[in-house]
């Protein structure tokens, strides 16, 4: 199909996927997916310059060690950092997956970027996912002498099931009082899982992420006796709490997430929160890590990146 009012790059991308013709996700395995999804990562990313430091970790999850990565232009004992929470529907999706745009953001405006690669569905099924990130924060902050973090100037970041962790995660933070987290960073993020919405509808198919893929992704992260309004699932369903941090919302102008992106960034605005929300009105959900395929998405990373390092100080 011809996506009208797409980037020129990116419909490039949408008509290979569509003479691709994969399998229905109703034959195919995560394991099956995940190869899949690792197979077309370096098609999709235009290479990045080098990073100086780029050093593998291991943090605490909400069920023992995860892995974690660190990028930095440059060491030291006290560097404004962005815990970040790659995408990938919860079931796919790891270190390597946003190596590229962890690169990207810690390159535009010199921050340290710390990536977490919590545990996926169906091995681990909800609430693992939030617990992890709940508990890597924790760990970083905590540790923040051996990983050089400033405690203090700490933000959160993610896209899309990334961005969830990171609302929720943000949430918790501002519930317990502490850690403190000063700004969210939130690309295309999930924000229910309760119902439908005119954008995953008229968005539903030909745009890269379809309902049948939501639909498989909520099929094996959530259990079928879940409550979805669940402020870890669904936290717009939920008023914000005090002391939430500032937050940048960014949407794709042809993504099913596009309502209830928009629509977060509209109730943290009604509950006091500050927040900016800048959408994207050619791109697809995803655009991110579709550097390749995107006349914007260099420049949005970049955007994005200076919006966490004004945050941070």
């Amino acid at each position: 199909m011809t996506a009208i009012g797409v980037d020129p790059k990116t419909r490039v991308l949408l008509d290979m996927i569509a003479a691709l013709g994969a399998p229905p996700l109703s034959e195919t395995t995560p394991q099956q997916f995940r190869e899949m999804r690792a197979r077309s990562r370096d098609l999709l990313n235009a290479p990045t310059a080098p990073v100086a430091i780029v050093r593998d970790e291991t943090v605490e999850g909400g069920a023992g060690p995860i892995k974690a990565r660190l990028y930095d232009v440059e060491d030291g004992a006290t560097r404004p950092t962005l815990v970040y929470f790659h995408g990938g529907g919860f079931v796919f999706g790891d270190l390597d997956s946003h190596d590229a745009l962890c690169r990207r953001l810690a390159l535009a405006v010199r921050i340290r970027v710390f990536a977490v690669d919590y545990g996926l569905a169906p091995e681990d099924p909800f609430p693992a996912a939030p617990d992890d990130a709940w508990a890597a924060f924790n760990d970083i902050a905590a540790r923040f002498q051996r990983f050089g973090v400033d405690p203090r100037r700490m933000a959160l970041g993610g896209d899309s099931a990334g961005a969830n962790l990171a609302t929720v995660t943000a949430r918790r933070a501002a519930q317990a009082g502490a850690p403190l987290v000063r700004f969210q960073l939130l690309f295309y993020p999930v924000t229910q899982s309760s119902h439908s919405t005119p954008s995953r509808e008229l968005y539903a198919d030909g745009y890269f992420l379809t309902r049948e893929t939501i639909d498989w992704f909520d099929g094996h992260y959530l259990p079928a006796e879940v409550d979805r309004r669940d402020e870890r699932i669904s936290p717009l369903l939920t008023p914000p709490p005090a002391n939430l941090a500032p937050a940048l919302v960014v949407t794709a102008g042809f993504d099913p997430l596009k309502d209830e992106g928009r629509a977060y960034a509209e109730a943290l605005e009604a509950a006091g929160v500050p927040v900016r929300h800048v959408d994207y009105p050619d791109q697809i959900h995803g655009f991110a890590s579709f550097t390749a395929f995107s006349s914007v998405a260099d420049q949005a990373i970049a955007d994005a990146a200076r919006a966490v390092a004004e945050a941070l100080g």
